[in-house]
């Protein structure tokens, strides 16, 4: 990790540029400045965070640092928002730092929200205490530095809490970097009560520095219209171009397991790094996976790699089920699909339930080849 060897996010990346794995780009040159000034900043801050709980830092009073202030970095897809923001995170050599996507961070709040409130009808909690500012003083012993990605707010119960939420943890001390495709004065745009998320919008304006990113270079676009991405036969020679593929299209980042919760449920994902995830067909379509778990997955991920799609018959019905439910939410969230398979997107499954229906499939795997789809904004 840079963090170890002492590099900083601008060291990082010119590493990057001077080794040919990322063209130069002047906008984003200005946001690493931007991250590297924050970087320098959190040294003598964390002196105060890293080591003391939230009764001391109350104890602190007018003794505390004020927080630097943190960075939203907001443009087009393909800027590479998520790949400066995982440079900084990487180099920051603070441990109680956490990297989540947005989407997966609000289900955990509204799980903690819900347990809450359960033990407050059981009597197990004081009815009046603020299930949020209780939940941001856990949150920040545990990661008191928090990078989103891809921030945005679709849900009306998000918007209603978010702007409490995040008063507490700016309160508390927190540092925010976040990416997101939009300004944030275009978040939860013609929302339900969206005149109760404008204190939100504010807050968001006065606590971090706004910074577009968009010097109208779609990089990951760029790198795509260079893939096959419709491979077959799903043979050895196909899962190294998905490895060559994958590598190109998460430059600069460090690739892990992530575990998407949905539910209730665990969603393991094997190898994922800057909205790109790479999974084979077993690890979806052979596991009872319903239409809620593909969702999280296309809202997750901008890009999915999926291995080895063997030829279906009558005997693998609910894998081929699984595999057209899986197919309409990553359409209908413009996910951008690379992927190997036994035999071209005809002749996978032609006989057995819900062949003739396969059919629709079939359409949207051509149509996900087209530089037009691939060309679309995601919409997770």
């Amino acid at each position: 990790m840079d963090a170890e060897r002492g590099i900083g996010p601008k060291q990082a990346y010119q590493a990057l540029v001077d080794g040919g794995d990322i063209k130069p780009d002047a906008t984003q040159a200005s946001a690493i400045d931007e991250l590297q000034a924050l970087h320098d900043a959190l040294g003598a801050y964390a002196a105060q965070m890293g080591k003391k709980n939230w009764m001391t830092r109350l104890r602190l009073g007018r003794n505390r640092m004020p927080p630097p202030r943190g960075m939203y970095v907001w443009g087009g897809v393909g800027r590479g928002k998520s790949m400066l923001m995982d440079l900084f995170y990487d180099c920051v050599p603070i441990g109680t730092r956490k990297r989540v996507h947005f989407h997966s961070f609000m289900q955990e709040v509204h799980k903690r929200v819900h347990s809450f409130r359960q033990a407050v009808l059981a009597k197990k909690a004081p009815e009046s205490s603020d299930p949020l500012v209780a939940l941001s003083r856990i949150i920040t012993d545990q990661a008191w530095l928090l990078c989103f990605d891809e921030f945005h707010v679709t849900d009306i119960a998000d918007a209603v809490i978010l702007g409490r939420l995040f008063e507490a943890l700016f309160e508390e001390g927190v540092v925010v970097v976040a990416t997101s495709n939009r300004a944030p004065k275009d978040l939860y745009q013609g929302g339900l009560q969206r005149e109760l998320f404008l204190p939100f919008i504010s807050l968001i304006e006065d606590k971090l520095e706004v910074f577009e990113l968009d010097a109208g270079i779609d990089y990951r676009l760029d790198r795509l219209k260079t893939m096959e991405v419709f491979l077959t036969p799903a043979d050895a020679e196909a899962d190294r171009k998905l490895e060559r593929d994958f590598k190109s299209l998460s430059t600069g980042f460090s690739p892990c397991p992530v575990t998407l919760q949905v539910q209730g449920r665990k969603i393991e994902i094997p190898l994922a790094a800057e909205g790109v995830a790479m999974v084979s067909f077993n690890d979806l379509c052979e596991k009872p996976l319903g239409a809620a778990d593909y969702l999280a997955i296309a809202e997750c991920f901008h890009t999915l790699l999926l291995r080895g799609i063997p030829r279906l018959g009558p005997e693998k019905r609910n894998e081929a089920k699984r595999f057209v439910t899986l197919i309409d939410a990553l359409y209908e969230a413009k996910v951008n699909l690379i992927c190997s398979a036994e035999a071209p997107a005809e002749a996978l499954y032609i006989e057995g339930d819900g062949a003739f229906e396969f059919q629709r499939t079939v359409s949207r795997l051509m149509e996900m080849r087209s530089a037009d789809y691939m060309a679309l904004p995601h919409a997770g």
